[in-house]
């Protein structure tokens, strides 16, 4: 088990391929989180592109089948590179398996255009203010272990409830401090682009705090991953504020918004959800 700087990395093999061995440790349970595959895929485009000054822009990720951890090839085709901007499609399998996940994304320079934010950032205690994820809940509640994911990255709940509280149901709106154990930054600070996809796919907790408690157990794999890049992340910390606008059908979208700990808007994200309830296994 490395630090995702060691586990996100990808082996050329020629022709647009590229080979991984990934890590269980990034597994939601039985399989690899989302945003990790993503990652996966954009590592590989990045060292097909091989251009530092492209930088990803943003990326959609259709999830079209199961990826395990272990042995995972990737096939890059660029689909067009230009000077300021370069488009390409990424997807991302087990050897032998007919189908996993589709990226597709674009890399840009810096160019000349305007510049604002249209949207606050929520007030909600820091990071030091907050509950951890890895404390225990109140004595006499029962929990289960944490999926492996979150012994990599801690969160702290800084708006919304944790899974063991007692609510009234009334908004989605759920804020949470995330950080890397070990932070995947380069010299001057700046986290990883790729560490921030991870860190946007984990949405439904939006959802379930919109239903409250008292419900059938369920999970909601993701049916796609759109990830938006603004600006670099020089914090230890990134707040994820979660908002699910729709559920219905079996299906529920959900959004978040990614925040420095100095007020910076540095991400965005979306995503489409299906619902499995434990009972039926529908």
């Amino acid at each position: 088990m490395g630090t995702f700087a060691q586990d996100i990395v990808v082996a050329p093999a020629g022709a647009g391929r590229y080979h991984v061995d990934l890590d269980e440790s990034w597994s939601f349970w039985p399989l690899p989180q989302g945003g990790i595959v993503t990652a996966l895929a954009l590592r590989a485009a990045e060292a097909e592109i091989d251009d530092a000054s492209h930088v990803l822009r943003s990326s959609t990720t259709t999830f079209a089948g199961q990826v395990t951890s272990g042995e995972i090839e990737v096939d890059v085709a660029l689909l067009r590179r230009g000077r300021s901007a370069t488009q390409v499609t990424a997807s991302v399998r087990n050897p032998g398996s007919p189908a996993g996940a589709f990226v597709t994304a674009v890399f840009g320079t810096t160019r000349r255009g305007p510049s604002f934010i249209d949207l606050e950032m929520p007030s909600v205690p820091g990071p030091d203010g907050s509950r951890s994820s890895r404390t225990p809940p109140p004595a006499g509640i029962a929990s289960d272990p944490p999926p492996p994911f979150w012994t990599r990255v801690e969160a702290r709940v800084a708006l919304g409830h944790h899974w063991w509280e007692e609510y009234e149901p009334t908004r989605s709106d759920r804020a949470t401090w995330l950080r890397f154990d070990d932070r995947p930054a380069d010299a001057a600070g700046r986290l990883d682009p790729l560490g921030l996809v991870a860190l946007a796919d984990r949405m439904p907790g939006s959802v379930q705090e919109k239903l409250g408690t008292e419900i059938e157990r369920w999970f909601a794999p993701s049916a796609d991953l759109t990830f938006h890049n603004f600006e670099p992340l020089e914090t230890e910390w990134v707040l994820c504020h979660d908002r699910a606008r729709w559920a219905h059908d079996g299906w529920a979208s959900a959004e978040t918004t990614l925040w420095s700990e100095d007020g910076r808007l540095v991400a965005y994200a979306t995503q489409m959800m299906l619902f499995h309830y434990l009972s039926t296994e529908a």
